[in-house]
């Protein structure tokens, strides 16, 4: 039946292992070099026997606690007026007595006593000791403990010290732990009795629904009072509770939640991430939202400056058509053919120039007024959509803080993304040539150099202007062309019908055309700057799409252990 027991625990065992080693890999992924000591420090002893790890304040007597406790009649822990625990000490079971110096900050100390084939017991430095590395070194030894026993002076269980380590052991790795108070022969009854109440009601308050204290005296126990000494009561507990064969499934049970523990932590953490990757991708939607709904205004004030432009149009070009309809007429011909005889300015063909040139001269008038006006309003607009991108960047919302105990350095690397795309769009608002269309500068060119001059978003109005301008006069210059070669091959009033037809309809056409090219060509350009600040964002939307990936590559190796965790120890507690 033994063999049977130990078959079962060594296939326990090697099931554990191998949950540890997909652990150990996942942290090693997820850069956490602390973490992965600590489950190597787990697997390394997952064979060992079940382990108390002894803490407490600096003369607290834990030393003199565990050599009471093993009751050998020798100092198997050195015990001096001066703190001697200079290093973590293992006490652990050996044929004979020996002492192992396994680096600067590790002992082994291998006694041939009868409970320490089921238990092995280790003495720490003080929780507030001064020496470099003993704080440090007993916090990595308490993951891998089994229970944690916290020795307190009795006369005094208050120091702060040790309840800051208490709250470091209980919330960071939920363990068991049971308090003695040590020294009790230093203090009255009525005070110890106070002093315990007072430990079990802080342990209490601080989440613990049923705490264990004893109340010991080593050296009572050592000087044989063992009645009065307190150790009686704490050796039973650990028969009933942990020895008698129930070590070893306990410690199995131990490092199941040591390991859940730890995976609890990397999936708190990636749903921190998670939840930050959401919030940026709410961000970026936005930005896209914001972009549209401006590009929407914008392209609105467009229709605006268009439906200006035609109606003046409309209004020159309507008032010459009355002028050339009168000065058609009979006695308006008649009137120009007698008065040519006598001077030339006054005959048909130059009335005709002088009405085209005026033509020319009203429009470009009237539609320059047009645009200065309507393009002003354009320019606020392509100014408001940059300023407001600008705005939704710097008050970008960050969850995952750079102080984050498993992913500080994505964090990190979230804020210097971020922090480039505020320094690259505050460059990009600086520079005025980020707010041209090349391609349409190519096509009109109605300005010179000196428009392409200045800083920041002044420079809109002159570089929509001049694109505008170009489509604007290159229609009027058009339409007078036809219009001269209409007039030119007028000879009677018998073609004055079919030259007002042809008027309007070259009128018309030019109409059609500038709010044609003039409504694109803006449109054009909105879309263009719309498609420049997007551009911006481009090192950003990398990480989105990296951080994506990696969350779920993340979370499936996560549950994968979480899975396993959760039916070997339903295995361990049936």
């Amino acid at each position: 039946m033994s063999n049977l027991l130990g078959q079962n625990l060594q296939t326990q065992r090697a099931q554990i292992e191998e949950i540890i080693k997909d652990l150990h890999e996942l942290t090693i992924e997820i850069n956490q070099e602390e973490l992965a000591k600590t489950i190597s420090d787990l697997r390394n002893r997952i064979h060992e026997p079940f382990m108390f790890v002894i803490v407490g304040e600096v003369k607290a007597g834990k030393s003199s606690f565990i050599n009471a406790l093993l009751s050998t009649g020798e100092e198997i822990c050195k015990v001096a007026p001066q703190p001697m625990t200079d290093t973590i000490q293992q006490v652990l079971y050996g044929e004979e007595p020996a002492e192992i110096q396994i680096n600067q900050y590790l002992k082994k100390i291998l006694q041939p006593v009868e409970i320490l084939k089921e238990i092995a017991i280790v003495d720490t430095p003080g929780t507030n000791a001064i020496v470099e590395h003993h704080q440090e070194i007993t916090e990595r030894f308490v993951p891998a403990s089994d229970l944690i026993v916290f020795v307190f002076e009795a006369k005094n269980p208050y120091r702060q010290s040790a309840w800051d380590f208490y709250d470091f052991i209980k919330e960071d790795w939920r363990k068991k732990i049971i308090f003695i108070l040590q020294q009790k022969d230093l203090i009255d009854e009525e005070g110890l009795a106070i002093n315990v109440k007072g430990v079990e009601d802080h342990a209490k308050k601080k989440g613990i629904e049923n705490p264990i204290v004893f109340a010991v005296s080593a050296k009572q126990e050592l000087e044989e009072q063992k009645e009065e000494s307190g150790f009686e009561d704490v050796r039973n507990y650990i028969q009933e509770n942990i020895t008698g064969g129930k070590a070893p499934v306990l410690k199995m049970q131990n490092s199941i939640e040591t390991l859940s523990n730890i995976n609890d932590r990397i999936s708190n953490g990636l749903n921190l991430r998670k939840k930050q990757w959401k919030a940026d991708i709410e961000f970026r939607n936005d930005i896209r939202e914001t972009l549209d709904y401006q590009g929407v205004k914008s392209e609105k004030q467009v229709g605006v400056l268009v439906e200006n432009l035609v109606a003046g149009y409309d209004r020159i070009t309507r008032q010459k058509e009355a002028e050339l309809k009168e000065g058609l007429s009979f006695f308006g011909l008649l009137k120009r053919s007698f008065s040519g005889i006598f001077s030339k300015k006054a005959s048909s063909k130059e009335w005709l120039e002088k009405l085209a040139n005026d033509l020319d001269k009203d429009l470009k008038i009237e539609l320059q007024n047009k645009l200065q006006s309507g393009i002003t309003d354009l320019a606020d607009s392509i100014q408001q959509m940059a300023k407001m991108i600008d705005l939704k960047i710097q008050n970008s919302q960050t969850i995952l803080k750079n102080d984050h105990a498993l992913f500080a350095d994505i964090a990190e690397r979230r804020a210097n993304v971020l922090r480039d795309l505020q320094d690259t769009f505050s460059d990009f608002m600086q520079k005025s040539e980020n707010f041209q269309d090349e391609e349409l500068f190519m096509e009109s060119q109605p300005m010179g150099q000196n428009v392409l001059t200045g800083s920041g978003l002044a420079i809109v109005g002159a570089v929509v202007t001049a694109v505008t301008q170009g489509a604007v006069f290159d229609i009027t210059g058009g339409l007078l062309t036809t219009i001269g070669l209409v007039m030119a091959g007028f000879t009677s009033t018998v073609q004055r019908g079919k030259v007002m037809r042809k008027f309007r309809f070259e009128i018309d056409k030019g109409r059609e055309q500038m709010e044609v090219e003039v409504a694109n060509k803006l449109k054009q350009y909105i879309e263009t700057i719309k498609v420049k600040i997007d551009d911006n964002f481009s090192s950003f939307d990398d990480l989105l799409v990296e951080e994506e990936n990696q969350i779920e590559i993340l979370n499936g190796k996560r549950d994968f252990i979480a899975e396993r965790l959760n039916v070997f120890n339903s295995q361990l507690n049936p």
